[in-house]
């Protein structure tokens, strides 16, 4: 697993960042594979996210994650949930200690967020949908109605897919132009006509310092070019292959 040095820091905060290594998957979605909404063995997924909760120090059971839908909204974790009950939302906030709240992700953005002094944390799912509609800023506003405060929030950027391997269409620059002309500086010209290519990190840091955020970190890592390390829907779709393998994405306040 990956950690961030800013979060790894505060004492009563455990997170991480799981990658690909450390689980029981085959084939595909060798070996770490979190992803419940994949096709892999769900005996296999329930034994991957056991590890991934046993590394947090929390129960099997607190590891929860809700049913993705690419939107701005936000739900508030106050017990555990199953896959069959999850909530539909793009990020998840808690307050309460020992349990984990988390997003999957094969290639779009993991936030995590932690006030420690507030005892507040967050994870979001931002995909190029969600961080365009607001979930990063619904997730920060959630945050706050738990008594966090924006200035002390600290927010971490993890494995994504990065611009030199994220290709898009001219629909795609559009929508995000006639939002806010300034979004231009996210896309450089890819080599294809009317093609670019988009700096989603930079997209995502830029919304978190726009909403108030100045502890900004982002670990670099690219899901795309490295196959060893991440899953990657983008380079799974290249590839013609049949499914893909989900990361795990998590951060928790300590009981003890």
């Amino acid at each position: 697993m990956l950690q961030a040095s800013s979060l790894s820091g505060l004492p009563t905060i455990r997170h991480a960042f799981f990658t690909r290594e450390g689980g029981v998957s085959r084939g595909l979605y060798r070996s770490l594979n979190g992803g419940m909404g994949s096709n892999d063995d769900a005996a296999m997924v329930r034994e991957n996210r056991a590890r991934m909760a046993a590394a947090l120090g929390v129960a099997p059971g607190s590891l929860v994650t809700a049913y993705q839908i690419h939107s701005p909204d936000v739900v508030v974790a106050e017990k555990p949930w199953t896959r069959e009950n999850a909530p539909r939302a793009d990020a998840v906030v808690t307050r309460v200690p020992g349990l984990a709240v988390a997003v999957t992700t094969a290639d779009c953005g993991p936030v995590l967020f932690a006030d420690e002094a507030a005892g507040v944390v967050g994870a979001a799912h931002a995909g190029w949908k969600g961080a365009l509609s607001g979930v990063l800023d619904s997730t920060i506003d959630t945050m706050e109605r738990l008594g966090a405060s924006r200035a002390r929030i600290t927010a971490v950027i993890g494995p994504t897919i990065r611009q030199a391997n994220y290709e898009v269409g001219p629909e795609f620059v559009a929508r995000f132009i006639a939002q806010d002309p300034d979004s231009e500086r996210f896309f450089m010209p890819s080599g294809r006509e009317r093609h670019a290519l988009f700096d989603l990190p930079g997209f995502i840091a830029a919304r978190l310092k726009s909403a108030g955020l100045v502890r900004i970190d982002d670990l670099g890592h690219c899901t795309y070019a490295d196959p060893d390390r991440f899953y990657s829907y983008r380079r799974s779709v290249h590839r013609a292959e049949p499914d893909y393998g989900r990361h795990v994405n998590a951060i928790a306040l300590r009981e003890d």
